[in-house]
C-alpha cells in the first residue's frame, strides 16, 4: 500500500483533533499517546514527531483553545464603533459565533477527569485574554462609565475568581445557589470597575 504523505500542518491537526475528541469524550487522564495514535492512524514515530507527550498536545490544544477566543474578543474590543459596556457585554456574555460553537467544549471541561485542561485554559485566559479587557476597561475610563486604578490587575482578580466559583464544576451549586453567586458577581464587578449599579445586569 502507498504511504500517504501529508502536509505537516494537516497532520498537527489531525492529531489535535483526535486528542481534543479523546480527551472530551474519555477525560485527559484516561486518554493514553496509544488511543490517540490508534485514532489518528499514524505510526508512533509520527506522532513523536509532531509532539513530545500527551502534555505537549495539552499545552498545543489549550494555546488553541484560548488563542480563537482571543482573537473574537480582540475583534470586539478593536471596534471603535462600540461602546465599553457593550464590548464588555459581548465579552463575558460569550456572543462570538466561535464562543457558540466551543458550549460543548466548556461543559466537558467541568468534568472531574478534564480538571487539568480546565485549569491550563483558566490560566491561559487570565494571561492572554485579561489584556483585552484592560484595554476595554481603558476605554471606558475615557467614556467615564469605569473608575478603576488598575484595570489589568483587577480584570484578572475578577476572571480567576469567577472561573474557581462559578465556572469550575467544583462547588456544585444548584440553581438557586448559582443565581445568588451571580447576583453578587455582578455587583462585584460593578463596584471594582467603579460602574453604575445595573451596568452588568446582562450576567444575570
Amino acid at each position: 500500500m502507498k504511504r500517504i504523505i501529508k502536509d505537516p500542518e494537516v497532520r498537527r491537526k489531525e492529531i489535535l483533533t483526535a486528542a481534543e475528541e479523546l480527551f472530551m469524550n474519555h477525560g485527559y487522564v484516561n486518554t493514553t499517546v496509544e488511543a490517540i495514535i490508534q485514532q489518528v492512524r499514524i505510526a508512533k514515530g509520527t506522532f513523536y514527531y509532531y509532539f513530545k507527550s500527551k502534555e505537549d498536545i495539552l499545552d498545543a490544544l489549550v494555546h488553541e483553545i484560548v488563542n480563537q477566543h482571543c482573537e473574537d474578543y480582540k475583534k470586539i474590543a478593536d471596534d471603535s464603533k462600540i461602546g465599553a459596556i457593550d464590548k464588555m457585554r459581548l465579552m463575558l456574555r460569550g456572543d462570538s459565533q466561535h464562543a457558540k460553537n466551543e458550549n460543548k467544549l466548556m461543559e466537558n471541561l467541568h468534568r472531574p477527569e478534564n480538571r487539568e485542561l480546565h485549569e491550563r485554559i483558566n490560566i491561559e485566559i487570565v494571561i492572554k485574554i485579561a489584556p483585552v479587557f484592560a484595554g476595554v476597561i481603558e476605554q471606558g475610563k475615557l467614556e467615564s462609565v469605569f473608575n478603576v486604578e488598575y484595570p489589568l490587575e483587577t480584570i484578572q482578580f475578577l476572571l480567576a475568581g469567577s472561573q474557581f466559583l462559578l465556572e469550575s464544576g467544583l462547588f456544585k451549586w444548584n440553581k438557586e445557589e448559582q443565581t445568588k453567586r451571580m447576583q453578587s458577581f455582578q455587583a462585584i464587578i460593578e463596584r471594582s470597575l467603579g460602574a453604575a449599579s445595573g451596568s452588568f445586569s446582562f450576567l444575570l
